[in-house]
């Protein structure tokens, strides 16, 4: 069958073993793009593991506002990579 880029590229860093850090470093870039300037100037940290995307943000009411949209939030960045990246996400 046919596959699609997402996952020619995903399975190729597999094979390098240069997910973990591909898939951090990928996630902070789309961040921004996903949510915006805004938002992102108040992540004060970002991390991901094992399909886990760890978020700290310096305003309360924002964090209250992206746990209410985490499930949409999840889907925008699977969405962005074409494959399942990130399973949760977990406020700091």
């Amino acid at each position: 069958g046919t596959v699609s880029v997402g996952e020619a590229i995903g399975k190729m860093l597999e094979m390098y073993r240069l997910n973990a850090k591909f898939d951090e470093t990928s996630v902070k870039v789309h961040w921004e793009k996903l949510v915006g300037p805004e938002i992102a100037s108040r992540t004060s940290a970002i991390y991901v593991k094992e399909k886990v995307l760890f978020l700290q943000l310096t305003s309360a009411p924002l964090t209250q506002e992206l746990v209410l949209a985490k499930k949409k939030l999840i889907e925008s960045l699977n969405r962005a990579f074409g494959y399942e990246i990130i399973t949760d996400i977990v406020f700091i």
